[in-house]
């Protein structure tokens, strides 16, 4: 399907991204683009964005593509959170029925280094599982939605740290819970780790700088990490950076018809890795 560059052309985010909010700030002073930026609305209370915000679903791929067509958007970028599986699949195939084309902005993974002890694991109900029986001091640093299957192991003492409040609590005897958004610098978390006594934590393999203190306190102190691993995502041609997407969008803004050219498929993109 061919489409049509307006000008300024049209943009269309989708976010819940540190870099998602970066690059928006970048775009928003200029003067080719239009900028919408998109998000799920699981977070109650969203950092301040500084391009107009739209909040909410689309109705899956095709409410998507119908938007695309509808707002007359030149260019889908996919910049959501490596574990928004789901949106990333229904961003591409947006994409493929509406002929608008996509980019992705997927930061790298962190890498297992010397000192780290990960234990790899596909789903959160694996990572209950890899607890064990035995009672244990856990760090939990996933969404709030997420947590119900830790329920399954209340012989463990939580902490908690969510961006939103865990309402309701969790039905466990022992849990402590923390509101924070991050960054997160790694002497602060060496320090929280230290006075919750924490042995083992359970994250995400979000990648990126913001919440790397806890891999790197973990490292330091010698704690397990439970790490999720990351979910198959659509192979797309992405970036790994703001900084590259940048470059990428000063290209398309001059051959908006090159994005095949101007942007590769990563390596390894299948599994998001």
């Amino acid at each position: 399907m061919r489409y049509s560059i307006s000008h300024p052309a049209k943009v269309l985010i989708l976010g819940g991204t540190a870099e998602a909010r970066q690059l928006a700030g970048k775009m928003a002073g200029d003067g080719r683009f239009l900028t919408e930026l998109s998000l799920a609305g699981r977070t109650k209370v969203p950092a301040p964005q500084p391009v107009p915000l739209r909040t909410g679903g689309f109705g899956g791929a095709e409410g998507l593509a119908t938007y695309l067509r509808d707002h007359g958007i030149c260019l889908l970028i996919d910049a959501t959170h490596p574990y928004a599986a789901r949106i990333s699949r229904n961003a591409a195939e947006a994409a493929r029925i509406s002929g608008v084309p996509q980019v992705a902005l997927r930061r790298l993974p962190w890498e297992n280094e010397a000192g780290d002890r990960w234990t790899g694991v596909e789903t959160i109900d694996m990572a209950v599982t890899a607890l064990g029986h035995t009672p244990r001091r856990v760090f939990l640093t996933l969404g709030r939605q997420e947590l119900l299957p830790f329920e399954g192991a209340p012989q463990h003492h939580y902490l908690i740290r969510s961006v939103d409040p865990v309402e309701p609590p969790l039905a466990v005897s022992d849990a402590v819970y923390l509101t924070s958004r991050g960054p997160f610098r790694e002497a602060d978390e060496a320090a929280l780790l230290t006075e919750h006594k924490i042995e083992v934590i359970v994250a995400k393999n979000s990648g990126g700088p913001a919440s790397y203190g806890k891999i790197a306190a973990a490292r330091a102190l010698g704690i397990e990490v439970v790490v999720i691993r990351r979910p198959d995502l659509p192979l797309v041609p992405s970036v790994e950076t703001v900084e590259d997407m940048l470059g990428f969008l000063d290209h398309f803004a001059s051959f908006p018809s090159a994005l095949a050219a101007a942007v590769p498929f990563g390596p390894g993109q299948e599994r998001g890795e």
